[in-house]
C-alpha cells in the first residue's frame, strides 16, 4: 500500500504477525522522515498496524495526549504504552519483536554503540544541514548549507565502507537501523537537489552511497513508505512559501 494516498487511518496486516487493530498504532505524517523510518521497520518486521494520519501544524488532541513533552510524530502506541521519538521506536520494535523477521540492530554491544553514534549523526549533522538548504534565506547561506551536505555525507562514506564490510548495505548483506536512518532521508535529499540544482548524492564524492542508495530505493519498504520526489517537491515549496519564510525572517 503506498503512502502517496489520501487517507486519514491505515490498517496494515502482514501475513505473519496478526493483531487486534488496537494493540499498535502509529500517529504519523506523510512527508517526515522521521514516520517514514518507523513504518519501513514495521513493514520488514511484518507487524500489523494502524496508521493515523496527523497534521503537525494543528495539532490533534490525541498526538498531545499520547505525546504531551515534544507534541511530535511519530509516537507509537501499543497497548497502554506510548513510545516517542523515532530513533527510540526503531529500537523498541526491534527489541520487543526480537524473534520476528530480521534484526536491525547489530548483536556485538561494540558495533550496537557505533550505529546508535552514526544514527544520532545523520539527525544532528546531515538532516539539519539539507533541510537548511531549503531554508536558506540568500544565496550564501544555501551555498554554506550544501557544504555542510557534502561535509555530512562524506563522513557517512567513511562509516558505510566500515560497516558493510563490503556488502550491500550498511547492515550486512540485509538492511538495518543504519540503513533505515539514513534511507528516510532519501526522499527529501532529492528533493533537495532538485530545488537548490545542487548534486548532493555526488557520484565523485561519495560512490559508495550513491550505490547503496540505489539499491535501498528499489526494496519494497522503501517503494512503499517513500513519498515520490514530486510530492515531496510540492509540499517543500508550499512550506518555503509560507512557514519555512516566516520562520527564517524571525
Amino acid at each position: 500500500m503506498s503512502i502517496d494516498r489520501d487517507q486519514n487511518s491505515l490498517q496494515h496486516t502482514h501475513p505473519q504477525v496478526k493483531m487486534a487493530q488496537d494493540e499498535l498504532k502509529l500517529l504519523g505524517a506523510w512527508a517526515s522522515s522521521f514516520v517514514i523510518r518507523v513504518r519501513m521497520m514495521l513493514e520488514e518486521k511484518g507487524l500489523s498496524y494502524e496508521y493515523i494520519e496527523q497534521d503537525v501544524f494543528n495539532k490533534s488532541e490525541l498526538l498531545l495526549k499520547h505525546n504531551p513533552v515534544h507534541k511530535k510524530v511519530p509516537v507509537l502506541i501499543h497497548g497502554d504504552h506510548d513510545i516517542c521519538e523515532s530513533l527510540v521506536i526503531l529500537q523498541y520494535i526491534d527489541e520487543k519483536w526480537s524473534g520476528t523477521g530480521p534484526p536491525f540492530l547489530p548483536i556485538d554491544p561494540y558495533d550496537r554503540a557505533i550505529a546508535r553514534f552514526w544514527a544520532v549523526y545523520i539527525d544532528d549533522k546531515l538532516l539539519s544541514s539539507f533541510i537548511g538548504i531549503l531554508k536558506a534565506a540568500t544565496e550564501e547561506a544555501k551555498a554554506e548549507k550544501i557544504a555542510d551536505t557534502h561535509a555530512a555525507l562524506e563522513q557517512l562514506e567513511g562509516s558505510f565502507k566500515k560497516c558493510s564490510a563490503g556488502k550491500a548495505f550498511f547492515g550486512g548483506d540485509s538492511i538495518g537501523y543504519l540503513d533505515v536512518t539514513l534511507g528516510s532521508l532519501l526522499g527529501w535529499i532529492k528533493t533537495a537537489e532538485r530545488i537548490s540544482g545542487a548534486k548532493l548524492l555526488d557520484e565523485a564524492k561519495v560512490p559508495l552511497l550513491v550505490d547503496w542508495a540505489k539499491r535501498f530505493l528499489a526494496l519494497d519498504c522503501a517503494k512503499k513508505t517513500i513519498p515520490t520526489v514530486e510530492r515531496i517537491e510540492k509540499y517543500a515549496r508550499e512550506l518555503q512559501a509560507t512557514r519555512w519564510k516566516v520562520s527564517t525572517a524571525n
